[in-house]
């Protein structure tokens, strides 16, 4: 049985990275404070954070917060390993100076999630055999880099890129050192995909250290793929919300989580326009929602 997860809360909902204009106005301080009033432990990390971690931690820890994880983008696909390799490094040592035990990285080579102009489906890239050869040996030695400090890195599996499909999600993993790479595991990002979610966290469940959840309006999800949009227009539209508020029954995954031995954070991520989705009253109802079930 699980003994150890804890509730941590992305600062998406807040102010999008992604999409500036969603949540321009919203500060830094708000953000943690509505996160913390809320009742989650931990937040992710956004653009509008501190970058040195002593200032970060004095912000973070009278509020009672720790940090989860962060995003880090890969280029394995594209650049030469070393760009990454010294961009991970720097990324590594923050995130564990601020205690952090696990790194998301999720590779960006042609990658369509930030484009607007191209379907998150039609134009999404479909590595070749190099190109999964270069990600992989890139996989391993990141991974290393990782160990170094105690830590893990955590594929993020995302709509857009190489590693979206159960196929692909499968061939990475079936690839990579079980040792040097975990796989983040993300609800709607499954979801929008039409991937089996249950089946998914049922084969991968060993390998699993980091998960996200978030929920999806199917009716926006559907003309996603019928209509060719890309990934922000999805986003701009609500295709993603908290849990409970969507169309994600969560009730049989939670229940598949707490009689795995998964040991580690649950982030609530949902990217919505904060003008629409008030981001602390939206927090508030995902985690009353996870604590009923």
């Amino acid at each position: 049985m699980t003994t150890f997860i804890k509730y941590a809360c992305a600062p998406i909902a807040w102010t999008n990275d992604d999409l500036p204009e969603l949540g321009g106005e919203n500060t830094f301080e708000q953000c943690i404070s509505e996160m913390a009033l809320a009742g989650y432990e931990g937040t992710e990390i956004g653009n509008k954070y501190p970058k040195e971690a002593s200032v970060l931690k004095s912000y973070l820890e009278p509020r009672g917060l720790s940090v989860a994880s962060a995003w880090f983008s890969m280029f394995l696909t594209t650049k030469p390993y070393k760009e990454t390799e010294a961009a991970f490094i720097k990324h590594r040592d923050f995130l564990h100076d601020m205690g952090a035990k696990v790194i998301v990285v999720s590779e960006q080579g042609r990658s369509v999630q930030g484009r607007l102009d191209q379907s998150v489906f039609d134009d999404k890239p479909h590595f070749t055999d190099e190109e999964w050869t270069r990600l992989i040996y890139g996989l391993h030695r990141l991974g290393r880099l990782a160990q170094e400090k105690n830590m893990k890195i955590v594929y993020h599996h995302h709509m857009g890129t190489g590693v979206q499909t159960t196929a692909e999600i499968q061939r990475l993993m079936e690839a990579t050192d079980p040792k040097l790479v975990s796989l983040l595991y993300d609800t709607g990002h499954l979801h929008v995909s039409g991937e089996d979610m249950l089946a998914i966290f049922d084969t991968y469940q060993d390998r699993i250290h980091h998960i996200h959840f978030k929920d999806v309006r199917e009716t926006i999800a559907h003309d996603m793929k019928v209509h060719g949009l890309s990934f922000l227009d999805g986003v701009k539209r609500g295709v993603f919300t908290v849990p409970g508020d969507g169309d994600i029954d969560f009730k049989p995954i939670l229940e598949r989580i707490h009689q795995s031995d998964y040991v580690g954070w649950i982030v609530v991520e949902a990217e919505q326009d904060p003008a629409v989705a008030n981001p602390f009253l939206y927090a508030k109802k995902a985690k009353a929602y996870m604590e009923a079930i």
